[in-house]
């Protein structure tokens, strides 16, 4: 079982390095325009409505005088107007976005695929014996099926620690009913 789990830390420890060097190509290239941006937010001023200018400017460039185009303003109030107005230079990578939605569709189909897989293979691995029925008698069940200690129970697989939980829940669901029952008659 270790083997297993080894062999996903090294499988998830090479994605990760994978990302990394893929971050760090795409990095050391130029940024391209869709992932630069200077963005000013100007207010209302005087009879002109607020309005956002976006533009694919440098970090040197980002001001309002490079930006806003076409200028609302007359000339001489071109620097009272720019004064309101708020610009920052905006960056992202748009390739680690790609990769992390990437990385996140692939562990999301291979949980549906081995979802896919347990569905289809555990009828397979536990059979029901046929010769057995169920019982309708609570008392007749429990002297069928003795008690099993809860540490006992417990699997290594995970198939076992599943069905280990599931019989738990069904002697819960026993043990209700039992006392529903009892209230029951003793209300009769």
């Amino acid at each position: 079982m270790s083997s297993g789990r080894e062999g996903s830390w090294n499988l998830i420890s090479a994605a990760v390095v994978i990302v990394f060097l893929l971050d760090a190509v795409v990095f050391a290239q130029a940024k391209s325009f869709e992932d630069v941006r200077c963005k000013c937010i100007c207010p209302p001023y005087r009879n002109i409505t607020g309005h956002i200018y976006n533009r694919n400017d440098s970090q040197k460039d980002c001001n309002c005088l490079h930006v806003v185009d076409p200028m609302p303003v007359p000339g001489h109030d071109v620097e009272a107007y720019c004064l309101l107005c708020e610009c920052k230079y905006e960056e992202r990578s748009s390739n680690t976005i790609k990769v992390t939605i990437i990385i996140y569709l692939s562990v999301v189909g291979a949980l549906l695929l081995y979802m896919l897989f347990l569905l289809l293979v555990d009828p397979l691995i536990r059979k029901r014996d046929r010769y057995t029925q169920p019982l309708h008698n609570e008392e007749d069940s429990e002297e069928m099926h003795p008690q099993v200690d809860g540490g006992l129970a417990r699997g290594n697989t995970v198939l076992e620690r599943v069905e280990g939980a599931q019989q738990r829940w069904k002697k819960q669901v026993q043990e209700q009913r039992k006392t529903v029952f009892d209230r029951h008659k003793m209300l009769s």
